[in-house]
């Protein structure tokens, strides 16, 4: 994994829970058997599960040294979920990414501009796509558990929510004037209705878009209303002179008309905008195939997970961009102490030496470099990821500066 790269999932991840009022979980213990509660859109605390408590409580003590890494510990229930034997497994995964799900949601919400959809909502819909997490982890190819679910939660939520504001932004009936009528015939054949059925609801439907003028044009297109009684009379015979090219030329009322339209919009709102299926249902009108079959067909460069690797590696490129810069701005006196401490690897004390200073004077300037480097740093973490991460969390990335000051500065000054 290249050092830009594991910084970014770090600053990603590393998230201080300090900063939304809730208590940070102290021990594996809690990690893996506590739930955020919620009271209207702000966090209440923690709620304990007794099940997956005693659980965690017994691995911990049935090992005589037990590891201490939550990233272990989330390795290994995923792969107890993998064995399909362990059904508390994926509950104790969803104790572990609470902070996670809380801020995927929280970030999600500082950037919906007039949205309805609250925190508590948003994190609900992020922890409800948790099994597309457990599914997608591979930990031969991810750095982490946590890690990888903060990326493909941000991923699903995103898609989610750019679903859910199209569909709702338009009436039906602004809808359907909007359709031409080839996506109208598509949508009401994916849909299954039947050939006779679709030329009476696309004759309908020709029929409204004739005689449908909305009454105040100054109104946003996208919130028509319901055409009044008149105009549905008119719809209706305007239908039963144009009938005779129809197999079909039964009479029907202004209601039956207006239900055909409610169902060709509805048809065509799933076409377009459609929501989440599970791969397993079956096709329409195909009963012995399901969706999966069709997965050989895609390309796999366009997957979900071909662009968050994609969306990772230009953030992972933008991190070596924003510190080579830094470090271009920084006085040539402490370009050359980096060069010094990071790319020859000596000492502070034989760095004293050398210029003949202090050691404590070398430890004082190469902790305010990095400390340039952390804030800078920090800055574009705020900008590019919108995390509200702070200083103390880039402490926590103070090891993969160090390696990445390393790496970086021996290829480049050395």
């Amino acid at each position: 994994m290249s050092l830009p790269f594991k910084l970014v999932l770090q600053l990603n991840v590393a998230v201080s829970t300090s900063h939304c009022g809730m208590r940070p979980r102290q021990g594996l213990v809690e990690l893996f058997s506590t739930f955020l509660a919620f009271d209207a859109d702000r966090v209440q605390g923690w709620v304990a599960d007794a099940r997956l408590r005693r659980r965690m409580e017994r691995c911990l003590t049935e090992s005589a040294s037990p590891p201490t890494s939550d990233a272990f510990w989330g390795v290994y229930w995923h792969k107890a979920w993998q064995t399909q034997t362990d059904r508390l497994a994926r509950d104790h995964l969803a104790a572990y990414v609470q902070e996670v799900c809380y801020w995927v949601a929280h970030k999600a919400t500082a950037y919906l501009e007039r949205s309805p959809d609250t925190i508590s909502d948003c994190f609900q819909t992020t922890i409800a796509q948790l099994d597309k997490v457990l599914q997608g982890f591979d930990a031969k190819r991810h750095f982490s558990f946590k890690s990888y679910a903060n990326l493909k939660f941000n991923s699903l939520l995103k898609d989610t929510l750019r679903q859910r504001r199209v569909v709702d932004i338009c009436t039906p009936w602004a809808l359907l004037l909007k359709l031409s009528k080839r996506r109208l015939v598509e949508a009401l054949q994916t849909a299954g209705v039947s050939a006779d059925t679709t030329q009476r609801y696309v004759l309908a439907w020709d029929c409204f878009k004739a005689l449908y003028a909305p009454a105040a044009p100054a109104t946003s297109t996208r919130k028509l209303s319901k055409p009044n009684r008149t105009t549905w009379d008119a719809i209706t015979t305007l239908y039963h002179q144009r009938a005779a090219q129809l197999t079909d030329r039964s009479r029907v009322s202004p209601d039956t008309l207006e239900q055909w339209l409610m169902t060709c919009a509805t048809a065509a709102r799933q076409y377009l905008y459609p929501t989440w299926v599970s791969m397993n249902a079956p096709k329409p009108r195909q009963e012995d195939s399901e969706f999966l079959d069709a997965l050989g067909q895609l390309d796999t460069d366009t997957t979900l997970a071909g662009l968050e690797a994609q969306e990772t590696r230009l953030q992972a490129d933008q991190v070596s961009q924003v510190l080579q810069v830094a470090i271009d701005q920084l006085e040539p006196s402490a370009q050359t102490l980096l060069h010094l401490y990071y790319v020859q690897g000596l000492t502070q004390q034989q760095i004293a030496q050398q210029l003949g200073v202090q050691q404590y004077t070398i430890c004082r300037q190469i902790s305010r470099i990095k400390r340039s480097l952390q804030r800078r740093l920090l800055e574009w973490s705020q900008e590019t990821l919108h995390n509200s991460a702070n200083l103390d969390v880039l402490e926590s990335v103070s090891t993969a500066l160090d390696e990445w000051l390393s790496v970086h500065l021996a290829s480049s000054l050395g």
